[in-house]
């Protein structure tokens, strides 16, 4: 291996990871995606502006909802990784944004009919508490990181392509929101390319997403990283198909 290479995998794995912030990628240009045929942002803003009580599920360290401030009404966000929690606290509880520290998704801390919208990035949900704590009429809406979600790369390197979540898609998840009473109002799915430019960018987001290979250990993978990392440098860049949907549901 050379020296290069060798480096690029060190130095991505001494980079910390907080929050959910991936400008050590994105801002570099060292990953690099499709755009979707929809923005999540822009079909949320209308409902965010209306609401009076908003949820947003899964908030990381807060990066993403703080950028939709200033908020008009009352904020909540909830996280259950427990690192993550007082990163989201010091971003957003100057905003105004009350951040509840999560165990599970089927017991919430908040009381029935409190939310007139759900917002929900990338999260797991269970429809039966979204319906308890949303109010009649209120509206849930959510991107999900699909089941199939570069797959291709667990199957260059040789590791389990994660069949624990193979069925998660647009399908499945309209199913489970219909048969608890809500109404889709719109839906959206796409398979498109996430390009990483080096070898070094495989490494980080593989750390920062733990369960797209558990127990990754770029030793273990030494052999296929070599042969990704010589793709790399033949064309400059190696892709693999990422895979999201979204939903907006009324309750």
């Amino acid at each position: 291996m050379n020296q290069t290479f060798q480096k690029l995998i060190k130095d991505a794995e001494k980079t910390p990871f907080n929050g959910w912030d991936f400008t050590y990628l994105s801002e570099t240009g060292r990953m690099a995606s499709e755009p979707l045929n929809w923005c999540y942002t822009t079909l949320l803003l209308p409902y965010l502006i209306e609401s009076k009580c908003v949820l947003d599920m899964g908030t990381g360290g807060g990066e993403y909802l703080s950028l939709l401030a200033p908020f008009h009404g009352r904020m909540f966000a909830t996280e259950g990784y427990e690192p993550n929690v007082s990163i989201a606290r010091n971003t957003l509880e100057p905003l105004g944004v009350t951040v509840k520290e999560i165990q599970s998704d089927d017991n919430l801390p908040f009381m029935n009919n409190q939310f007139d919208l759900i917002m929900n990035k990338h999260e797991s949900f269970e429809p039966k508490e979204i319906d308890r704590i949303l109010i009649p009429g209120g509206v849930f809406v959510t991107q999900q990181v699909g089941g199939k979600d570069l797959g291709g790369l667990n199957s260059r390197l040789g590791a389990e392509t994660g069949n624990e979540f193979a069925h998660w898609s647009l399908k499945f998840a309209r199913e489970q929101l219909t048969s608890n009473g809500f109404i889709i109002l719109k839906e959206e799915e796409q398979f498109y390319k996430t390009r990483f430019y080096d070898i070094g960018a495989i490494i980080y987001y593989l750390k920062a997403i733990p369960w797209q290979i558990p127990g990754f250990q770029s030793e273990k993978y030494a052999e296929p990283l070599a042969e990704i990392n010589k793709e790399i440098e033949h064309k400059g860049y190696c892709d693999f198909h990422s895979h999201r949907f979204l939903l907006i549901a009324s309750k």
